[in-house]
C-alpha cells in the first residue's frame, strides 16, 4: 500500500496593519492659549472697572486686576480676572460679523437732579431733603424744636468736598452719607450730643464731607449709610463716562 501524500498545513493570512495617522502640523490651538488683543484687553478692564465703581472690588483688588489683565497675553490670562464677576461672559477669539453687531447694553436713564436751596430750617417742624438733588461746596442746617435730615446717598456731588454747618437747639440734625465718601468733623454739645463717625475713603478722588456746628438742648448724628454707594463720582474719577 501506498501512503496518501500530506499536504502542506495552511498558512494563517496576516491582515495588514491599518495605516496610522500623523497628527499634522497645522493642529488648531486651544482657545485659551490664542494671543488676545488690544481690544480684548480694554473689554476685561471695563468690566473690573464697573466692578470697583460697584463696591465688588476693593481698591487693591481693582488696582491687581487691571493690571494683569493689560499684562495678558492670551484668552487664559484673561478668564480668571472677571470669572467671579456678574458681569463675566465667556470669552471668545470669534468676531461677530459686521451685519450682525452685538446688541448694547441700554442703561435706563437717571431722573435729572434736583437744584436746592443751601440753607434747611426746621422751627416746631421737620425739614428732609433725599433723592437726587445737587449738593454744592456748603450746606446749613438750622433745627430748633424740629428735626432737619440730609440724605446724600443719591446726592449728585458738584464740589470734591462739602461743609455741612450745623446748628441744632432742642432740635436735631440726621445726616447720612454714602458709605464709599470721606467723612470727618465734629461739633459742641451743650446738653447735647454731636457725633460725628469719622471715615476715610479708599479711593482718594472721592468727595469729602466735613460737618461742623453746635447742638445746644439737641443733637446731631452723622454716619455713612451702609449699602449706599456713590457711584456717578467714582465712574466720573475712572474716566468711564
Amino acid at each position: 500500500m501506498t501512503k496518501p501524500e500530506s499536504r502542506p498545513e495552511p498558512q494563517p493570512q496576516l491582515r495588514p496593519l491599518p495605516e496610522q495617522k500623523t497628527q499634522p502640523s497645522h493642529a488648531p490651538v486651544a482657545q485659551a492659549e490664542m494671543r488676545v488683543s488690544d481690544a480684548d484687553r480694554e473689554r476685561i478692564a471695563e468690566l473690573l472697572r464697573d466692578a470697583y465703581a460697584e463696591g465688588r472690588l476693593d481698591a487693591d483688588e481693582h488696582a491687581d486686576r487691571i493690571g494683569a489683565a493689560y499684562a495678558a497675553k492670551t484668552f487664559g490670562d484673561l478668564v480668571p480676572l472677571t470669572r467671579d464677576l456678574p458681569g463675566h461672559r465667556p470669552l471668545s477669539f470669534e468676531k461677530p460679523p459686521l451685519e450682525a453687531p452685538a446688541p448694547r447694553a441700554v442703561t435706563p436713564a437717571l431722573p435729572p437732579a434736583r437744584q436746592e436751596s443751601p440753607s434747611m430750617v426746621a422751627i416746631f417742624g421737620g425739614s428732609s431733603r433725599k433723592g437726587r438733588w445737587r449738593v454744592g461746596s456748603h450746606l446749613k442746617a438750622f433745627a430748633a424744636f424740629g428735626g432737619v435730615e440730609i440724605d446724600l446717598t443719591d446726592a449728585v456731588f458738584e464740589s470734591p468736598e462739602v461743609e455741612i454747618e450745623v446748628t441744632a437747639l432742642f432740635g436735631g440734625v440726621e445726616i447720612r452719607v454714602p458709605e464709599n465718601v470721606s467723612l470727618h468733623g465734629g461739633g459742641v454739645g451743650i446738653f447735647g450730643g454731636f457725633d460725628v463717625k469719622e471715615q476715610t475713603a479708599a479711593d482718594p478722588y472721592a468727595p469729602v464731607v466735613r460737618v461742623k456746628g453746635v447742638a445746644v438742648f439737641g443733637g446731631c448724628e452723622a454716619k455713612p449709610r451702609r449699602g449706599k454707594k456713590l457711584k456717578e463720582w467714582v465712574r466720573k474719577q475712572l474716566g468711564t463716562e
